[in-house]
């Protein structure tokens, strides 16, 4: 959207794409968006083929209105699948909305600023008269597609915030920057930090309580706990368990979890917040080796957002 903002700032119509239902098979799902800027820029990928060549032959040839939205159907037959080199019969279904200043630079900002507060957004168009509104919502809802409107969320990037700088945390940091998470790392200890041997990513120096409700106290954050050290990890388990984090996680064996649940317990934390940790942390695979951690890890955090916990 950032790219759809800058082109209809400087006064340059564009045209905004979206992927609105998939039958059979596709390289891209139900909700990606590519932007054409004629006569040859585009941004995003609605098939990964030929569809968006030719969508944006047929914009630059002026075969669509700027006034409504348009609905256009991509792989309907054998002839077509192969031409534009949609694999196994898919078909795509795409929604085209021209964005111009006078109508959409208003919304294409709501929604930059509310992102960048780490807010969800909801885009409702109307498919007839062609004008969108936007309003903040509690959580990302799927893509919705009537006769009328379409519906579709929009937020930020998913935050990781890892407290303990130690190897493990590097191994994660590596896999959740390869899945677009915004990773952060917090150790107070100064020898930690500068001998991080991990990704490039924001070391914090901050105690751990402080960087939970600084950096993690929203619905689109993760914070897991991996120092080993309890006057670390409780004090950041204490206020991320009562936080907005959508997901808390500590390592630790399950001795070491029942002992540190008893511990929270004792320091005051609610029970119904202490029954959000997600101890030991990640999937049971029989990990043993830090890359081996990291992926239980990381499987389980797919495991839980594929499943819209």
């Amino acid at each position: 959207m950032s790219e759809a903002l800058n082109a209809v700032s400087r006064g340059q119509d564009c045209w905004l794409a979206t992927v609105v239902a998939v039958h059979g098979s596709s390289p891209r799902p139900a909700g990606s968006l590519a932007l054409f800027l004629p006569p040859t820029s585009q941004v995003g990928s609605l098939s990964g083929g030929c569809v968006e060549d030719e969508l944006q032959a047929s914009i630059v040839r002026g075969e669509f209105a700027t006034d409504v939205p348009h609905v256009l159907e991509y792989g309907v037959s054998a002839e077509e699948n192969a031409r534009l080199g949609l694999p196994c019969g898919g078909h795509l279904t795409v929604f085209l909305q021209c964005l111009i200043a006078s109508r959409d630079l208003h919304w294409l900002q709501s929604v930059k600023d509310t992102i960048e507060t780490r807010q969800v957004v909801t885009r409702s168009v109307n498919r007839q008269q062609g004008y969108t509104t936007v309003s903040v919502a509690e959580r990302f809802c799927e893509l919705a597609f009537s006769d009328e409107t379409l519906l579709q969320s929009f937020g930020p990037r998913q935050r990781m915030l890892l407290v303990g700088a130690g190897q493990l945390a590097a191994s994660v940091a590596e896999l959740a920057l390869g899945l677009d998470y915004d990773v952060l790392v917090c150790d107070p200890r100064e020898e930690a930090r500068a001998d991080w041997r991990g990704p490039p990513v924001s070391l914090l120096p901050a105690m751990p309580d402080d960087a939970v409700r600084a950096h993690a106290d929203d619905p689109q954050s993760v914070v897991i706990t991996l120092t080993h050290d309890p006057r670390i990890d409780d004090m950041a388990l204490m206020e991320a368990l009562e936080s907005k984090a959508w997901y808390v996680g500590a390592l630790g064996s399950m001795r070491t979890t029942a002992q540190r649940k008893e511990r929270l317990m004792t320091l005051g934390v609610a029970t119904e917040a202490i029954d959000r940790l997600h101890a030991p942390v990640g999937l049971d695979i029989g990990s043993k080796t830090p890359p081996e951690i990291a992926v239980s890890i990381i499987a389980e955090l797919v495991r839980l957002r594929r499943r819209g916990v």
